[in-house]
């Protein structure tokens, strides 16, 4: 009974810190953005809420929290209300299967820093991700609005296309680990002394622009299209209701996606990799908070990595963008896929 109850005390904690990271991470996120951004150009950004605008998001919280609550005439109130929690649940559920770092013993009791280690830890994020097509076709369609519903149509294809790549590309390291568990996956990298991007670097690449497309990045935010398309699928969206959709996709989204893939190409946690050698830890002075700065470093470069992208890349065209997935990507995975098949009896070894 005892173990019981230590058990669900412990699946709370680990539900209550994981939304106040996703939920407050998230928001501090635009911060960052701004700043990052405000850098590339040659200005300050965000400097008068706050020391250096460090309460800006709070600021904008507030902003849309009083903003009148809006809707279209002739919309379909449910299904506009349900999109938005199509939208944010499993977007926020995707990290129940991320493990932030290596198992530890509080008490005597072994804890894994992830909220669940199912054996298809993989297979349960791709389902929840594909979610977020319906979300978009909800609110294009509940909005009764023409521009809303071609940005929903736009988006839904883009989503679609390179959800199918990203598959692909996450198959290669799947096959390498022999599982579909992200914390076995970590593991059996440092296990077999080898990150996987050093053996999957085609693979990484492609990931990386599929993570682009699927959290309407540039060069692939065309579906939002200001100039043509208002704000394409949340042009009737206004308050809160219409800064979740930013705020989940550009920031939710990209940190669970940022985090998956330093799962299956960077080693998780491990520090840094010599391939078939060893791991080198310039943090070992950090002693077992270490392998959690590392996965934590990582993430954030990652996200970094995707902004700078986001702030230098022009914009493609719908047409082009769609191309590129099905003629080059796709392939691309295919023969990656060949690759692995033929390498992965080696590293098994």
């Amino acid at each position: 009974m005892e173990n019981i109850v230590a058990s669900l005390i412990i699946v709370g904690i680990k539900i209550l810190v994981l939304l106040a990271i996703v939920l407050g991470l998230g928001a501090y996120l635009t911060l960052v953005e701004r700043k990052v951004a405000a850098h590339i150009q040659r200005r300050p950004g965000p400097m008068v809420v706050g020391w250096h605008g460090l309460l800006q998001p709070l600021a904008d919280g507030l902003k849309l929290l009083t903003k009148e609550d809006l809707f279209p005439r002739y919309g379909n109130k449910f299904l506009y209300n349900l999109a938005i929690v199509m939208a944010l649940v499993p977007a926020s559920l995707v990290f129940a299967v991320v493990p932030f770092g290596p198992e530890f013993e509080v008490f005597g009791i072994r804890v894994k820093p992830i909220l669940t280690d199912v054996n298809v830890g993989l297979l349960l994020f791709f389902a929840l991700g594909s979610l977020a097509v319906y979300a978009i076709a909800l609110a294009g369609w509940a909005s009764n609005s023409k521009y809303a519903l071609i940005g929903s149509m736009r988006k839904a294809g883009i989503v679609i296309s390179y959800e199918v790549v990203i598959t692909f590309a996450a198959m290669g390291p799947i096959i390498l680990a022999q599982s579909l568990s992200t914390y076995s996956i970590v593991q059996n990298q440092i296990d077999q002394k080898l990150w996987y991007i050093w053996l999957q670097p085609v693979a990484f690449v492609v990931y990386m622009f599929a993570m682009l497309a699927e959290t309407g990045r540039v060069p692939f935010d065309v579906q939002e299209a200001e100039a043509e398309l208002v704000t394409g699928f949340t042009v009737e969206y206004g308050g809160m209701k219409f800064g979740l959709f930013p705020l989940v996709e550009w920031y939710v989204e990209t940190l669970s996606l940022s985090a998956i893939g330093v799962i299956l190409f960077l080693g998780g946690w491990s520090p840094i990799n010599i391939p078939f050698v060893g791991f080198f830890d310039p943090l070992f002075f950090l002693g077992p908070l270490s392998p959690f700065v590392w996965f934590l470093l990582k993430v954030g470069l990652v996200f970094l990595f995707v902004l700078w992208l986001h702030w230098t890349l022009p914009r493609y065209r719908i047409d082009q963008i769609t191309s590129t997935a099905w003629k080059v990507m796709l392939p691309l995975t295919f023969v990656n896929l060949v690759f692995t098949a033929l390498i992965a009896p080696l590293v098994w070894k």
